[in-house]
């Protein structure tokens, strides 16, 4: 083994695990410490200034600057008593990560010394530089500004002795630079939408919730195994390496036991969740070696978000403290299981009903049916757009592998939901009613109780799968920002909704009774989205060609596949709800090309160098060696002795001759392929050209490198090997 490669495997194996600081009291005491929420809100605003917040965060409301002022008063009194010295705007650029600037507590106090003040103004507003985060060309280098602003639904917290308040960020002409606020809009539209049908059965509903419960898968590795890996360090990703003898194949790691250095931090970061109000409930082992999996209880939507977000973030800190490197790459490792972020989405009303959830009486039956088929014809009619909102550069490694959703969106109803939309030409209402959300399966076994059996079994291979009274979203990436998918999602569920919504009502006004009028619309979206719906095996050949012949969207290319957002019914659809102007979607496709040009050539760079000066160098001295013992033996054996040792050494010197040589004509020409793609001024025609012509020399020159690793001398080879990375000890 090599000096450097044996001395960080030693001491990676060496760890034992680090102790953590667990509180005293139970979770409940200490649980949102470090959030402003409303119990915070009630004890440090005055009862006016609370009532009024509270009432502006419920009916969505902007509220008044002397209000700000109140607000920023009491804010500022529970950030300095909870040790925080600055503040900042906390908001999400179009980077899949976040952004913040701090500022002190501070203002002159026209003595020479200064004073802590906070006021409204500086909540409600900052002004963050607009051309320094990526914006599709909305803003040239040398026009600047651009506007933070105060999200009231979506509390402050304090992390690092700094006070963080959620914000929207906006370009200085108005356009959104940022994934919160077009998720605003979509949860909106959403809202208006779908309370507007939920009237028809509860004319009580004043407002429909968008609810998500996100699933954040991720791994671990060592960060001395991780720093001396320059690709995990550069892209989040190994660039090469042959699988281990021993991966995933025994099916051992999923749901085993945690390994101790992993429980340590696994507990520590859930204390720090629980401090700062994400109710982390669920750890476990995923299926491949040190693969790992953490999701919260149910939230609204742009509050899980916010919390998936500071989740990422809080995951690398605590991971360092436990001397780990978290990998949120959706695919860190070749052959085996990639990382997802299951987004687990529903609707409910302000009266308590889960608008996905079956009932037992046909009149809620027929609101259910009436919201998962709405559902199913926004998912057909965008079906490449769905798609579009959870493709990356790094996703389109998970898609379509034998762990993860195809890259082709179809949705899993189960089969008795399945019975219901064949049968609904024929269904009554009050056949309705048999539909239930769960049923009693018996054993026999006396020790036993009786097991409650879903309507649905589920799909790991569907991307958009029903499980039950919500819609599993499995094709979200482990890296992503949540609200690229929800943004999509809902928009496109709220515009179905309002055009259900006009046909019932057309219906109505026609003289046919609200029950019959939402059966027959219902039965006519039914039989129009039908090839939405796929029960079977995802990851078959004969679902793609199926797909195919449905006419659903098969496209794998993914800077092609960005082109759904640019289609004209998403730039109709968008519009129509108020959530992107044409302007924006163009700007935001400009930065996705971008970004997944900018990442394959960075991984390209990276790939280059370490084949060069690192494979290649290291296996020309493994041949030398080689060809020097082949030259000595020859001179010791001139004849038939030692034959069989000469014979196996010229083999391996060839063999090795060959892979270097297509390793170093294949980086040379990926070389000259990306100079090619870089003299493109299209941002679009560049990111197909690394598609086509810069990522696939990366997959040849690894099938060598990893060729080549199997035949280097192990103590030459100069990086930790897959069976050192994965296998946490």
């Amino acid at each position: 083994m090599s000096s450097l490669r044996f001395k960080v495997v030693e001491e990676a194996f060496d760890r034992k695990a680090v102790p953590v600081e667990i509180p005293s009291e139970r979770p409940e005491a200490f649980y949102g410490k470090a959030v402003f929420n409303r119990k915070t809100m009630f004890e440090y605003l005055p009862k006016a200034t609370y009532d009024a917040l509270i009432s502006a965060i419920e009916n969505k409301t902007s509220i008044s600057r002397d209000l700000a002022d109140s607000v920023a008063e009491g804010m500022k009194r529970w950030a300095i008593d909870n040790g925080a010295r600055h503040y900042s705007h906390w908001f999400h650029p179009l980077t899949d990560g976040t952004a913040e600037k701090h500022d002190a507590f501070i203002e002159h106090d026209g003595k020479g010394g200064v004073v802590e003040e906070f006021s409204g103004k500086l909540l409600v507003q900052q002004e963050p530089d607009a051309s320094s985060f990526p914006n599709g060309g909305i803003r040239n280098t040398f026009e600047a500004r651009g506007y933070s602003a105060w999200d009231i639904s979506s509390p402050a917290f304090i992390l690092d002795g700094t006070l963080c308040i959620p914000t929207i960020f906006i370009s200085y002409t108005g356009e959104s630079l940022d994934y919160k606020t077009p998720l605003l809009r979509a949860l909106n539209a959403v809202d208006r939408a779908a309370t507007g049908v939920a009237r028809f059965f509860d004319p009580e509903v004043k407002h429909v919730k968008s609810f998500l419960g996100w699933e954040q898968e991720y791994f671990l590795v060592d960060e001395a195994l991780y720093s001396a890996r320059p690709d995990l360090v550069l892209t989040g990703r190994t660039l090469m390496g042959h699988e281990s003898a021993k991966n995933q194949q025994l099916e051992d790691h999923y749901f085993g036991a945690i390994p101790s250095r992993v429980e340590a931090f696994m507990l520590d970061l859930e204390i720090e969740c629980h401090r700062l109000g994400i109710p982390a409930k669920t750890r476990h082992n995923e299926v491949a070696p040190n693969q790992f999996e953490l999701a919260p209880i149910y939230e609204e939507t742009n509050l899980a978000n916010d919390h998936n977000l500071l989740l990422m973030s809080l995951m690398s800190e605590v991971a360092r403290r436990h001397n780990f490197r978290v990998l949120l790459h959706e695919k860190p490792f070749a052959g085996i299981n990639g990382s997802g972020k299951h987004n687990n989405w529903s609707l409910g009303t302000d009266r308590g009903t889960l608008l996905f959830a079956p009932g037992r009486t046909p009149e809620a039956n027929l609101q259910f049916l009436t919201f998962v088929i709405n559902v199913m014809a926004a998912v057909h009619k965008h079906n490449a757009l769905i798609k579009a909102s959870i493709m990356s550069a790094t996703n389109c490694h998970r898609l379509g592998a034998n762990e993860a959703p195809p890259a082709i969106i179809s949705i899993f109803t189960g089969s008795s939901i399945e019975h219901v939309l064949d049968e609904l030409d024929k269904a009554t209402p009050e056949e309705l009613a048999k539909l239930s959300s769960k049923s009693g399966v018996s054993l026999g076994l006396s020790q036993i109780p009786e097991i409650m059996v879903d309507n649905t079994d589920r799909n790991r291979t569907s991307p958009f799968a029903f499980t039950g009274n919500r819609f599993e979203f499995r094709a979200v990436g482990s890296s992503a920002n949540c609200a690229c998918a929800m943004i999509a999602l809902n928009a496109a569920v709220a515009d179905q909704l309002n055009s259900f919504r006009e046909a019932v009502e057309a219906r109505i006004a026609a003289g046919t009774p609200q029950k019959d009028a939402i059966l027959e619309e219902l039965r006519k979206l039914a039989s129009e989205c039908k090839n939405i719906q796929f029960n079977g095996n995802g990851y078959s050949d004969e679902w793609k060609a199926e797909a195919a012949r449905r006419g659903l969207d098969c496209e794998s290319s993914a800077p092609k596949i960005f082109d759904a957002y640019l289609s004209p019914s998403s730039v109709e659809m968008f519009v129509r709800t108020g959530v992107f102007s044409r302007v924006e979607l163009e700007a935001r496709n400009e930065v996705k090309w971008e970004m997944y040009t900018k990442k394959v050539q960075i991984e390209a760079r990276v790939l280059g160098d370490l084949a060069i000066n690192h494979v290649i160098s290291v296996a020309t001295r493994n041949q030398s060696l080689l060809v020097d013992n082949v030259v000595k033996l020859k001179s010791l054996f001139p004849g038939v002795k030692g034959a069989y040792v000469v014979t196996h050494d010229l083999e391996t010197i060839e063999k090795i001759s060959y892979h270097m040589d297509v390793i170093k004509t294949e980086v040379d020409a990926m070389v000259e392929a990306r100079k090619a793609a870089n003299r493109i001024a299209s941002e679009r025609e560049k990111a197909i050209a690394y598609h086509d012509t810069v990522a696939p020399k990366m997959e040849t020159i690894r099938y060598h490198i990893d060729k080549l690793e199997l035949m280097v001398d192990n103590e030459m080879w100069p990086l930790p090997k897959y069976r050192e990375l994965l296998f946490i000890r």
